[in-house]
């Protein structure tokens, strides 16, 4: 049985979640306060995490980042503040999924169940991984050295040998800034035959593959006057 913790100061919403979870055959622990649910953690090492940003004793997205030092489960974030910018520091802080009030419990539910799955074949992909070979988890993302096999929310891709490699460079480089000629020559090689422009090809053609709108990308960014960032902090 799959294991929920609830930190939820909210003590009608927290016991409605709790009701709709348990429906769907879930174990599921609840209280409004950090400390007890860094204890829970520690002692039972919950499945995914119900995390709310205004607690009495703390700030959830300070715990959140507390939560992460000792657990790999999803953690959901549940907040009245449905802010970009609030998201984006939520899932920078290692939080996989950010739900705004007021919101469906229905919808809730399917969400969790869908985190857990992504966790479960997250952790099946880690198994099949040998010493020889590794998997990069990026956000969505799960990309297999070895195999040369990608996924994105769980779904396989089919990519060319160079998009492969400059996702996977990407993905070794989150968060830094890199020119299109740096790329360019980097993946495709300085005798390659060619020109930059290559670059900006297959940065389109990887975004039709992994973000939800290739025209509002949330990984593979533009930086202005610079170059491309990979990043995973608002990526779902």
């Amino acid at each position: 049985m799959k294991k929920i913790l609830i930190v939820e100061d909210d003590i009608e919403l927290q016991q409605l979640m709790r009701q709709y979870l348990k429906r769907e055959g879930f174990s599921v622990y609840c209280t409004p306060y950090s400390t007890k649910g860094m204890d829970y953690i520690k002692s039972n090492d919950p499945d995914l995490i119900l995390l709310d940003v205004f607690l009495p004793d703390a700030n959830g997205l300070d715990l959140c980042s507390q939560i992460r030092r000792v657990t790999k489960a999803p953690i959901t974030i549940i907040s009245a503040k449905g802010d970009e910018s609030d998201k984006v520091l939520g899932l920078g802080l290692g939080a996989d999924d950010f739900v705004t009030k007021p919101f469906s419990v229905n919808e809730l539910v399917a969400r969790v169940k869908a985190q857990l799955r992504r966790s479960e074949f997250i952790k099946d992909v880690m198994k099949e991984t040998t010493k020889s070979s590794y998997s990069i988890v990026a956000g969505p993302l799960v990309i297999n050295i070895d195999s040369r096999m990608v996924y994105c929310r769980e779904i396989p891709l089919t990519l060319t040998a160079k998009e492969f490699d400059l996702l996977t460079f990407f993905a070794n480089n989150e968060d830094r800034v890199y020119n299109k000629d740096f790329l360019y020559e980097t993946i495709w090689g300085y005798d390659s035959s060619g020109d930059s422009r290559t670059v900006t090809v297959h940065i389109r053609k990887l975004r039709e593959k992994i973000e939800l709108d290739p025209n509002e990308p949330k990984m593979i960014l533009n930086v202005w006057g610079v170059g491309y960032k990979f990043t995973t902090k608002g990526a779902l």
